[in-house]
């Protein structure tokens, strides 16, 4: 497996590091604010200036869920209802985002698997009705064609394991449908004291089919076992630093440190709850993944429209540029933004394509059932 990590890094597709305009704006020295720029708008052009070349891969949007409650929109002109937009999209620089296909808490059985499926319908009907703005992807090369097109890339996903119940046939599915990512809290077969038999079948069959495992939500026995046997590398789309906030989504240190070197992707919410009320508070998360996990598996999740609170100087999917301005202040160098930003969510994207083409050539669909390996 890190034979084939080590291979994937920055995607070229989305702009080498070298592609960044020759002349970014200057920032003023000490002294009073003479320039042109006075600091702060030297510092947001500078960030635009990075996001133009290696746009934002937001790993959770929950716009289905919000828009099944309203009568009409129109996400082209710009909605109020919701804080995602195509118009805030393009202002934040956002080139491909995950919409997740979420389930209010109880929702099992037929009921979880039919809201499922009405998501996945109510996605492609707003995709379809905004041809100019958005287009659907499967994968890192599709991904990165929509943006190179001036679209804003939707990847299907995270859909929720409840929608599985005990049936990899639903799973099989729900791939064929475009499913990318599918969170494991919440079943079964992921609890309390890890996966289960039927659980790593689970993760087993995900690897072959290319659905990338979530384990935001997951406890730290689910988290650490899944990181350990995937083929593939995993996401956590919404989880930050619990050594800073100790919030039950968020990852130890412990954890921080096997998901970097299993090169998978800690994806950091821009939520007050998980993060805190300010963007410095977002970026403290970032600094402190980025230095236990690497730059490699530090990435950004939105976490719009889903129900949630969001820092003051983030409110909505515009204000991108804002946060990528105070990690400059902070020196983030530019390649480690490029990761953040971009390249973190295409390798783990073609990561996840090589494990299945590899597996597709030694594993059969499995047809294992949890009381064969449960019971």
């Amino acid at each position: 497996m890190a034979d084939l990590q080590d291979e994937l890094h920055a995607d070229p597709e989305a702009g080498a590091l070298g592609d960044l305009p020759e002349s970014l704006p200057e920032l003023p020295a000490t002294g009073p604010r003479t320039s042109v720029l006075d600091p702060d708008t030297a510092w947001l052009e500078r960030a635009r200036a990075v996001l133009a070349a290696h746009p934002v891969a937001d790993g959770y949007c929950g716009l289905p869920w919000a828009l099944r409650h309203l009568p009409w929109f129109d996400l082209e002109l710009g909605e109020s209802a919701v804080g995602t937009d195509i118009p805030r999209l393009r202002e934040g620089h956002v080139g491909a985002q995950f919409w997740s296909l979420r389930l209010p808490e109880g929702l099992h059985g037929d009921r979880a698997v039919g809201a499922t499926l009405e998501q996945l319908d109510l996605v492609r009907t707003v995709v379809r009705t905004h041809p100019e703005g958005l287009r659907l992807a499967r994968t890192a090369g599709e991904t990165a064609d929509a943006r190179n097109c001036g679209r804003i890339a939707v990847l299907l996903g995270p859909a929720s394991a409840a929608a599985l119940g005990d049936s990899l046939g639903i799973l099989r599915s729900l791939h064929m449908l475009g499913v990318r990512v599918l969170t494991l809290s919440g079943a079964s077969w992921a609890s309390e004291a890890g996966l289960t038999r039927f659980g790593e079948e689970v993760l087993r069959e995900m690897n072959r089919l290319g659905v990338i495992p979530d384990l935001s939500g997951a406890c730290d026995e689910t988290v650490r076992r899944a990181v350990a046997a995937s083929k593939a590398p995993v996401l956590c789309t919404r989880s930050a630093a619990r050594a800073l906030r100790p919030h039950p989504a968020n990852l130890p240190d412990d954890l921080l440190a096997e998901l970097g070197a299993a090169k998978g992707l800690c994806m950091v919410p821009l939520t007050a709850e998980q993060t805190g009320p300010t963007v410095r508070d977002v970026a403290d998360h970032l600094d402190h993944v980025r230095e236990v996990a690497g730059p490699e598996s530090v990435g950004l999740s939105g976490t719009y429209d889903s129900g949630t609170a969001h820092p003051q100087e983030l409110p909505d999917a515009s204000r991108y540029p804002h946060l990528i301005a105070e990690l400059l202040r902070r020196g983030w160098p530019e390649p480690d933004l490029a990761l953040l930003t971009w390249a973190n969510a295409q390798r783990v994207l073609r990561g996840a394509d090589f494990t299945a083409k590899a597996a597709q050539l030694r594993r059969r669909p499995s047809t294992a059932r949890i009381a064969e390996l449960d019971g």
